[in-house]
């Protein structure tokens, strides 16, 4: 039987493995703290001790345990960057992150949401005197070398170097405002592109600094920046073809040359208008492939259209069929997206974001069960799928 990391390679370069890989730990695709206390309740493990140990803040998700890594047969393994600069609001539950951007809690620290835009006001000129990120701070990668290096020696789990919490586009709209920087794409392109310049130049430094210390090691990185809503682009593929998409490649590009690596992009929504310019972007693998929006409804499409370039991770929509299956219709939507996107390789199976509260954990023991099962020949499932349609299609 091929290793997680054999496996990996192999269906990278879209070819079958043996098995169907399966992810989940990362920050954009973990389990939500009280979700947490749920599944260890249901499975009854007490070596489950991580409910408080916070992955993303923002999401409230938590570092899941080895123990519970190892149950659900998980073949990734994430280093995750340091969260520094920091500081603890005064005025209310919250904090403000490394960019400047205010967050304040919601409901009983259920999550936390963007509260203020610090760069509304800014100028072309003000850009540089901003109190940007020290992109030489020590702690944000402190340790990960060491960790990630004990996994490459020591396991055969394919090593994933979490994202830094960025993105071009997410990060100008959180610090000039959504309203504002929307506005400034079309009417201002000068300041536009001087800050999303500022941006690139901080997350390369960074990404140069990460990758010096866990590139040796790694199979492959996280980038995110969200490009789409539920139903349609954030911005127009013009636009997104003109202002963003060359400077996404140069920060691909960095990484790349800085090693061996694959590129996962992380972008929610309905963003089938661009995944050809995805390909020519240098990246990889495409997450989350989230089926519950316009557009990627249809995962044997997407694959027939570009599975002989892209990979794709996730599938399994944690916003309606998680929370709402029954078993039966669990496990025909998992073997549906598994004959869809797992045939020839090129597929990472995963929720397509964060396991939710609302989630009940005895369908997050199916899913992974289920997926490992039904895994060691996706190609077998067709006739499991033909004649019954989409959980999606069934409840409209």
């Amino acid at each position: 039987m091929m290793t997680p990391r054999e496996c990996f390679h192999v269906a990278m370069n879209h070819e079958q493995p043996d098995r169907l890989l399966l992810d989940m730990g990362k920050h954009i695709g973990s389990i939500h703290r009280r979700a947490y206390v749920k599944l260890k309740e249901y499975l009854g493990d007490d070596s489950m001790v991580n409910e408080n140990l916070i992955l993303d803040r923002m999401a409230q998700t938590v570092v899941p345990d080895e123990s519970l890594l190892q149950r659900f047969d998980i073949d990734f393994r994430w280093v995750v960057p340091n969260w520094v600069q920091v500081t603890e609001r005064d005025d209310m539950p919250g904090y403000i992150d490394m960019w400047g951007v205010p967050y304040k809690a919601a409901g009983d620290w259920d999550h936390c949401v963007v509260d203020g835009a610090p760069m509304r006001q800014a100028t072309v000129e003000s850009i540089d005197s901003y109190q940007w990120p020290d992109t030489n701070d020590p702690g944000q990668f402190t340790g990960l070398r060491e960790r990630a290096k004990y996994l490459y020696e020591n396991t055969d789990y394919v090593i994933g170097a979490d994202a830094i919490k960025a993105g071009i586009l997410q990060n100008s709209l959180q610090m000039r405002g959504y309203d504002q920087f929307f506005m400034d794409l079309v009417i201002d392109k000068e300041f536009a592109e001087a800050l999303m310049d500022r941006i690139l130049k901080a997350l390369k430094e960074m990404w140069s600094r990460y990758l010096a210390e866990v590139g040796p090691y790694v199979q492959l990185v996280y980038v995110t920046d969200d490009l789409g809503s539920q139903s349609s682009l954030l911005i127009s593929p013009k636009l997104f073809r003109e202002m963003l998409k060359p400077r996404m490649k140069e920060l691909h590009d960095h990484i790349k040359n800085h090693a061996d690596v694959k590129v996962m992009l992380h972008t929610d929504g309905a963003v089938l208008p661009l995944v050809d310019d995805f390909t020519e972007i240098n990246v990889d693998i495409l997450n989350p492939v989230q089926t519950s929006v316009n557009g990627l409804e249809d995962t044997y499409s997407l694959k027939e259209s570009f599975g002989d370039r892209l990979s794709f991770h996730g599938a399994m929509d944690v916003q309606q069929m998680l929370p709402n299956a029954s078993t039966s219709e669990l496990r025909q939507e998992i073997a549906r997206r598994i004959y869809d996107l797992g045939r020839n390789g090129g597929y990472i199976l995963a929720p397509c974001h964060n396991i939710g509260h609302d989630i009940p954990p005895e369908n997050v023991v199916t899913l992974f069960e289920t997926a490992r099962e039904f895994g060691r020949n996706p190609a077998a499932l067709r006739d499991m799928v033909a004649n019954v349609p989409s959980f999606f299609a069934q409840h409209g």
